[in-house]
Order: C-alpha cells, then structure tokens, then sequence
C-alpha cells in the first residue's frame, strides 16, 4: 500500500516517538517456593567474597548470575540480559575481587543443563559484564574456573559437553557442541584460551589448584559414560604436561570431582562414579577417595550416596584452614573432620547438591536444587537464604484461575507443584517431586490435577489444590520423564494422558482405558499432547523418537504426519492448535540450525516453516492470538530459549517482547486474552506477566482499520493526545508493533503494511 501524501509529509514534519511501557514484564516469582522451608531453583555454582563475609554470587543452573551483599537476606539478579542463563561455574579474582568470572553452560548433564555460549567477565563486582570467548566455548559447558593467586591473568578452565540422554541432547544441535573439551589456559584475564593439548579430549568434570605451587593442577577427566583415559591427571608445570594418576584408582570410571586442600597441599579428595548408562542409570558411587602424598597413592575413605545418577551430582571441597575437614556432596551432604577417618551425613534440608563454597566469617554455603542454604557450625544446623532468590525451573503445564485473576500453579524440576493465590512471591507446595504438568478446570476451578515423574503420577484436588487424592491406578506403559496429559475443553471430565499411548477417562480421572495403539516406534514415549478447542475429535501428539501424529476420531487412531522430529526430551508445550482452525497446527522445534517453527494448515498433509528473522536459537512453545480480524494473520508469540518473541505479520519477522524479561528459557505460555495479558513460564526465573493488546489496534475498536493510522499520529500529538483518557484497551501496548518500547514511524508503516 502506497503511504497518503499527507500521511508522509505529517510524519516527516513530526517524527514520532512516544514512550511504550506497557510492555513491561512483571515477575511473579516464586521467591522462594515453601518445599523444604523455602527452596529456589537449582544453584550451579558459588562464589563468596574473600574478605566481606556479606558478598556471595549463585549462579543458577539457568538463571544466571545473582549477587548478595547482606549475607543472603536479599538477592539481585547481574545478567538478565547477557546472552545466556545457563552458568556452570564461577570465580572471584583474589587479588581483585571486584573481577568476577562466570563460565557458562552448565556442567551437571541433564537433559536440562544447556550449552553454553563462552565466558562472561564484570570488573565492577557484577554491576556491568563482557562477554568473552565465545568462538572458543559455544555450545559446551564450563565445570570449573580456577585463577591462579600468583597471577591472576592466567586463568583454567574444565569444559565439558552439554548433557543429556541420548548425549548431547541439551545442546539442541548447536553448531560448536562437539568442539575441543579438556582444560584451557587464558594468561590474558580471559580474552583468550588454548586447549592444553596433554590431556584426552574429553569432559573436564572438574580442576583443582596448589595455591603453594601454582604451577600444581589436577585435572579430573571424567566422561560420564566411561572412557579408558578417564582419571585425575596432574601437572607440575602449569600445564605443560600432564601424567595420570592411578595408584590404587579404579580403571572403569565416569564422573569426578576433585579438591585439594588450600593449607596443606599433599592432601587430595576425589570422588570417583560408575560410568552412566545410555539412559542414565547406573551412575552409583565408586567411592571417595584421599591421597596424603600430593597424588602418588589413594586410599578409598568412604562414599556418599549419588544414588543411580552420579553423572549429575559431584562436589566436594576441603574446609579453609583445616586439612582435615572436607564436604563431600552428591544426593546428600557428607562431611569428615578427621581426613575421612569418618564421615558423617550433614545433608541441608534440600538434597542433590552442586557447589560448595566458604564465606571470609569461615559459614559453610550450599548449592543444591533448593537453591542456596548456610550453616555456620559445618553442617550441624542450616538456614536457607532463598529469599528473593527468583531461581525456580518450571517445566511446562502451567495453571491460571478464571475468576482469581492472582491464582497460578505450575510443576518445578526438583521442587513440586507449587499454587500462588494471591499477590505474594512465596508459593505454596501443594505436592512434592519433580512437579509436571498442572490442569484446572474452568468449569469447576476447585478442581485441579498435578503431577510427579514418571508413569500413573497422577493426582486429583478438589479444593483448589489443598489435598490431592491419587487417580493413576489404571495407567500403564513407557513414559516421558513428566506425561502429558490434557482436558477436553468442551468437557473437563473428559481428560487425555499419554504413555507410549493415549489414555482416555470420562469421569475426570477416576477410571482410565486405552484408547490408542503405541505411537511410537515401539521403545519411546508421547511427549507432547494437545486437543482442537474447537473440535475435541481432533487430537495432536509428537514421540520423543520423532513421530507427530494426528487423530481425527478423538484420539482412537492416529496418521503420521511426521517421522523425523525428534525433539527435547525434557516435556514442553511444542503443539499448538489454531483456536478455530482444528486443520491448522503450530509446532514448535527447539533445536539449533533448524526450522525453528513449522505450521500445517491441511491437518499435517503439508508443513511450512514460519520463523522468518527470529534469531537461531532453539523454541519451545507457541501461543496463538486471533484477535483484531486482521485476515487470517494472528499475533504469534514464541517462547524460546532466550526470551519471549512475537510477530505481527504471521512469522515473517520477528521482535522480542518485553524489553525487561530476561533472557531465559521460556517453557511455556497461556494466552489470557480476556485479562489482556500473557502469563510466560520459564526455566530458570520463574513466572511472569506481560501486558498484551491487539497489536495495532489504537482506537480499541477490535480490529485493524485506517482509523488506527490516525491514532498513532494523535499519540504524538504535542497538546490534546487521544482522548478518552482512560480507554477500554491499552492504546500504549497496542501502538508498539516491533517491540522496541516506543511508538514511532517505524509501527506505523509495520500497521499500514498489515492493512494492504
């Protein structure tokens, strides 16, 4: 459409620019959740201040860096904005502690510890960041970073792959996943690196300086699934050369941890796990074992319990001060004051633990996947120190309420199912476990299902989520780590849950049958599940071997309609249908160099991609706004696995929205359109909202017309703007098109295109 000639010479006269901040997201936590008197989510690393026993840094498994500077009353998120959320390990310069050093990619294996994207660098104590080798790390994960105390240019790093079973799938096909691993040396604060080609090419799960003789480092070689050159390794001349270390070791080893005592350098700990399975088990606890000569021998000590998944827990450090002690953690907390004479269990009220850390007051600090806890007699009593700490997982199925518009509920990995109902940040656990997928139904809201890991976990409140009674009894077969399951939204007794097949039950979970064959290929599971709202006989659903599929009679039979898809394998909300189109259907792809997002609109016969100039990053989840009678061109909002994304013209291009969410993993979405909102779920910083409107819509009409053209120019308006004052619609967030908090010229061609 050509632009009015006096459309053009008015914008030309009056450049426009008016504030838009009605974009703005607003956290609504949890900060933290009740489970285990007050847990956030998983804590990768720590890092405590050499001399002010009030600074502490946590780094979350995917929330980035925080910072602390009152002993943990209160915490601030440092890098919301940088590239990644996902931190694997942390340093402070000891000779300049206002030099922060944050590794990211995190080092613990599951199919949820992402890759990283290189090093992140603050000299302000985390105030501003750099962002540094990035060509040298992307796409793996940093374990350890250590500095060397007799010169702090000169830095090591161990890098391992990004986790997951099958490998590598929580790297999502990033182009540099399968790059150099090892120990890397920058002598230049970080700008550069070389791999210290003396050492296997493998994970690095772990390092360890001499701070008497620097140029002493142990190097843990650990490959979780086992590999001949697994070992400690030590140097004896910053790197140089490397010699294994095998007197009295086992050979057939998978993960380790390894310290060395900062006051009394021939003491060693390390704890040695069995090499995983493909799957993930068997990763049990070989032992923890002490060497008293710098290495030359070990001696088995004792053991703490990593349970099967040793791939995923492994920590330990000796206590400042004391050679003697030493903290050992994996599923529990161990510790030994008599050089593992004897051991005692000292476990914080959270378990699974990943960093260990000493404040300058000699407190003992605890990362696990409650978050951070701090004791201050070594274990004997703990404190937990979550408040503010905006840390939590979720996993998508989140919940809204439709009549309290301040009720939500969603599952978090390691910290339950959890309900807010009302303006607070602390959530209420209402059942305990890996929290999946929550449901509420609308037509009754004080009836709501929740879930746990695993098969038939299923459970049924009828009183808003205070008690729960179990309806899984009668399902059976293979599962995704957190089933799906879903309620008709013509009939909330009707409810969907899937295994490697459909389960159908009538009576709002009291009885379940089998409705469908196995979708698979005969060894996966259904991981993803969703309904037509306008036509319940329609039914989606993608296997964790590749497989979408769709059914046409209600979920009985299924035609492939893709065979080569195989997805993340932690859940998530991939499917998303066209709320009055059952033809057509949005998914979701969350892997790199990829098509991003694929659209059927022939009930899968044909796919087309849509991700237009959305940046490469993986995408998690869809949601679909009708509003505006703009053709059949919907707002499309994409959350992704760094933010929340939207378009306006159908996919072509892409914006983010909300200049102020982080840049985190967006895992799910509900689009409330009725409260002019969106309610994002994340991996990482837990829940959000953000104001939504019809995108162009400036005279609150509900749809897209000339008059809208017109509306923008009255906004910039220098005296009289739009009036009324107070209109039924938020004119601010509709006149924002590309998202970049302002209206200008710029929405207001992107509006004159969407009229042509």
């Amino acid at each position: 459409m050509r632009t009015p000639a006096i459309l053009s010479a008015i914008i030309c006269a009056c450049p426009l620019s008016t504030p838009a901040p009605a974009q703005t997201a607003e956290s609504l936590g949890p900060a933290p959740v009740s489970f285990f008197g007050g847990s956030a989510g998983r804590i990768s690393a720590l890092a405590a201040h050499p001399t002010d026993p009030d600074l502490y840094y946590a780094a979350g498994a995917d929330a980035g860096v925080w910072r602390t500077t009152n002993a943990g009353d209160s915490w601030q998120p440092l890098t919301d904005h940088m590239p990644t959320t996902a931190i694997g390990a942390l340093a402070i310069d000891p000779a300049n502690p206002d030099t922060l050093y944050a590794g990211t990619g995190e080092a613990n294996y599951a199919n949820h510890s992402r890759y990283g994207l290189g090093l992140f660098k603050s000299t302000d104590a985390g105030d501003t960041w750099t962002h540094l080798a990035h060509d040298t790390f992307a796409g793996r994960c940093f374990s350890k970073i250590v500095i060397d105390p007799a010169n702090t240019s000169t830095l090591y790093a161990s890098i391992t792959r990004a986790g997951g079973f099958p490998e590598l799938a929580a790297a999502k096909n990033h182009p540099q996943a399968t790059g150099p691993l090892g120990v890397f040396k920058s002598t230049d604060a970080g700008v550069s690196w070389q791999r210290l080609e003396n050492l296997p090419n493998l994970s690095a799960t772990d390092i360890a300086i001499d701070h008497n003789d620097t140029s002493i480092l142990y190097a843990a070689i650990g490959r979780i699934f086992g590999h001949p050159d697994n070992g400690i390794y030590k140097t004896t001349d910053a790197g140089a050369t490397w010699t294994k270390l095998t007197n009295n070791l086992p050979s057939n080893i998978g993960r380790i941890s390894v310290a060395v005592s900062p006051d009394d350098s021939s003491r060693l700990m390390a704890i040695l796990t069995n090499p995983s399975s493909s799957t993930g088990g068997g990763a049990s606890n070989l032992g923890i074992y002490r060497s008293n000569n710098a290495g030359a021998s070990w001696t088995w000590v004792g053991a703490v319990n990593q349970a099967t998944y040793g791939w995923y827990l492994s920590t330990i450090a000796f206590q400042p001060a004391n050679p003697d002690a030493a903290i050992a953690g994996g599923f529990t907390l161990m510790r030994t004051t008599n050089n593992g004479a004897s051991w005692s269990n000292i476990t914080p009220p959270h378990v699974d633990m990943h960093a260990i850390a000493f404040d300058a007051d000699g407190r003992l600090l605890i990362g696990s996947d409650g978050g951070v806890h701090r004791s201050e007699n070594l274990g004997n009593s703990w404190q937990s120190l979550n408040t503010s700490l905006t840390t939590i997982q979720f996993y998508a199925g989140l919940s809204t309420h439709p009549t309290n518009d301040q009720w939500f509920a969603a599952g978090a990995q390691d910290n339950g199912t959890n309900r807010r109902e009302t303006d607070t940040a602390l959530w209420d656990t209402i059942r305990g476990g890996d929290g999946g997928w929550t449901r509420l139904d609308n037509t009754r809201p004080s009836r709501v299902f929740v879930e746990s890991q695993g098969t038939a976990n299923l459970y049924r409140s009828t009183n808003g989520g205070d008690s729960f009674n179990y309806i899984g009894a009668d399902i059976s077969g293979r599962n995704c780590f957190l089933p799906p399951y879903v309620l008709d939204p013509a009939n909330a007794d009707r409810m969907l849950y899937a295994t490697h097949r459909v389960h159908e039950s009538t009576d709002g979970g009291s009885n379940w049958s089998v409705l469908s064959p196995d979708l698979t290929d005969g060894n996966g599971a259904i991981r993803a599940l969703a309904i037509a709202p306008s036509n319940p006989n329609v039914v989606y659903a993608a296997t964790n071997d590749g497989n979408v599929l769709i059914s046409t009679d209600a979920a009985s039979t299924f035609t492939l309609i893709q065979d080569n898809n195989p997805g993340w394998p932690r859940v998530t909300r991939e499917i998303e249908i066209h709320p009055t189109d059952p033809n057509t259907m949005y998914l979701a792809v969350a892997g790199f160099n990829t098509d991003q997002m694929l659209r059927t609109t022939n009930a899968g016969q044909s796919f087309e991609p849509f991700d237009g100039d959305l940046p490469d990053t993986p995408v998690n989840v869809l949601s679909v706004d009708i509003r505006g009678g703009n053709g059949n061109i919907p707002t499309l909002y994409t959350g992704a696995d760094d933010g929340l994304y939207r378009s306006v013209n159908g996919g072509v291009n892409w914006h983010r929205y909300s200049q102020n969410l982080p840049h985190v993993p967006v895992i799910d979405l509900e689009l409330d359109a009725d409260r002019q909102r969106i309610v994002v779920s994340t991996q990482g910083r837990g829940m959000w909202r953000i104001p939504i409107a019809i995108p162009g819509d400036l005279n609150c009409d509900g749809v897209l017309t000339r008059a809208d053209l017109f509306q923008i120019l009255r906004l910039n308006a220098p005296v009289n703007p739009i009036d009324p004052p107070d209109p039924p619609c938020d004119r601010l967030a509709a006149g924002d098109l590309n998202g970049d908090g302002f209206i200008d010229a710029e929405d207001f061609f992107i509006l004159l295109d969407l009229l042509d």
